[in-house]
């Protein structure tokens, strides 16, 4: 069967890979020519050994980077879906354009499927019609579905083949023709929504559930501080019951998913309270290790933090929204302060300020626009040192020689990364969460 992959940043392309891989024609089209390029070339864009080997299988097997779509039986759109902030609504622009382009394609009998991550209703409100622009249509003339992706940065090849899959068409038989492609190629379980609102809404909750679940992890963590408790032992302890699964905490939430996906289900809806809730907590993490930094410092006033960990999570290089970059930007705010720092005009008065020097390192980030450091030149004379991703190279850092770096020993493990025993007998005062 031929397919086109419609955008191939990282779901797509490991989606065109996994069809190729299971015997099928497949071109992946994408307007980026450094992209293709690359592709070509035999440098897919990812730091994941598994998925660059799997793509370079997929080129062997025929699989065709292309910067123009092609006709095909099946469409598959893999574009991004961004948050538009300031609207309080997903920006669907890329939706939409692949639309446009396939509707130019599509011949009576083909198959178009949406993997994009989107808001309830649009496969029908917002896809559907664009296709229909046609003169062909949905459910009638050609099969339209929604089967959202649900891998995992650093994990992306094992999810793509193993985990179970939500179909939902805008019809039986949409349902039907996107099933029987997905069951070949995949080893987990197909599951079918009544429809594509309902298998849109699914993949949303999914990541809603985690959200609000770290963020009730967060703010067990925050109590658990005021009783002197280690949240974490609690957690652990309260996870002996049957019907009890808390994540845990830490210093926030990053990534393209968990803090973006749990709006959409906000997109024609007022009642997102308890999501609200959750995206307020965990985005308040970097404030609450700011506080914690204050109460051990006494000021941040020309403090020198050195925060370990600018991708969002531990061993990728993703820093899309990241807990660190986030905590680097509040330290390095102006913050009122009985101390003289900087002043600042505030309707005619000054108001007291003070920032900390933020010092950022991570092993596995390489961004020239990020201001990244090597570890030792990041502990060098730090008055703190803040841990905010979960990378196994942080587990190896020796805390002797970190010691004998820092002015300071003040570390706060916000992701339990390090052997708190071996770091407070290297002389730190140790901060979890």
């Amino acid at each position: 069967m031929k397919f086109c992959v419609h955008g191939i940043g990282y779901i797509g392309l490991a989606t065109g890979a996994l069809f190729a891989n299971n015997g099928h024609d497949v071109v992946g089209y994408d307007p980026d020519e450094e992209l293709v390029s690359d592709l070509r070339a035999g440098e897919p864009r990812t730091t994941e050994d598994d998925l660059r080997e799997y793509v370079l299988e997929a080129m062997e097997n025929g699989f065709e980077p292309r910067t123009e779509p092609v006709e095909a039986d099946c469409h598959l759109i893999c574009v991004p879906t961004p948050y538009d902030e300031d609207a309080g609504r997903a920006d669907l622009t890329y939706v939409e354009a692949a639309g446009r382009t396939v509707a130019d394609l599509l011949r009576p009998g083909d198959t178009v499927i949406l993997e994009s991550t989107v808001p309830p209703g649009t496969t029908e409100e917002v896809l559907a019609p664009v296709l229909a622009e046609s003169g062909l249509a949905p459910g009638d003339d050609f099969s339209l579905a929604h089967c959202p992706e649900t891998v995992l940065p650093g994990n992306i090849t094992h999810e793509l083949v193993h985990n179970d899959r939500i179909v939902g068409g805008v019809d039986a038989e949409s349902a039907d023709r996107a099933i029987a492609l997905y069951e070949p190629a995949t080893e987990g379980t197909i599951h079918r929504a009544p429809d594509a609102t309902t298998a849109e809404f699914v993949k949303l909750s999914q990541n809603a559930y985690r959200d609000v679940n770290i963020a009730f992890a967060n703010e067990l963590a925050r109590v658990a501080a005021d009783y002197g408790i280690d949240s974490r032992d609690a957690i652990a302890l309260a996870n002996n019951h049957p019907r009890v699964d808390i994540l845990n905490p830490g210093p926030g939430v990053g990534g393209h998913c968990l803090p973006i996906d749990p709006w959409f289900l906000g997109q024609s809806s007022d009642s997102l309270d308890l999501v609200k809730s959750a995206r307020r907590v965990n985005d308040g993490m970097s404030e609450y290790i700011v506080e914690l930094l204050e109460s051990e410092l006494g000021t941040l006033d020309d403090a020198r933090v050195a925060i370990l960990g600018v991708a969002y999570k531990g061993n990728v290089d993703d820093t899309r929204r990241s807990p660190g970059l986030r905590l680097a930007r509040s330290l390095s705010s102006p913050r009122t302060s009985d101390k003289r720092a900087s002043a600042v005009t505030d309707g005619g008065s000054y108001v007291e300020t003070t920032c900390a020097e933020v010092r950022l390192h991570d092993p596995y980030v390489e961004d020239e626009v990020i201001d990244l450091q090597s570890l030792d030149d990041a502990l060098r004379g730090a008055d703190a040192v803040v841990v905010a991703s979960d990378h196994d190279d942080f587990e190896d850092i020796d805390p002797e020689r970190a010691a004998s770096l820092v002015d300071n020993p003040l570390v706060v493990d916000a992701t339990a990364t390090l052997d708190e025993e071996n770091w407070r007998t290297a002389g730190f005062d140790y901060l979890g969460l």
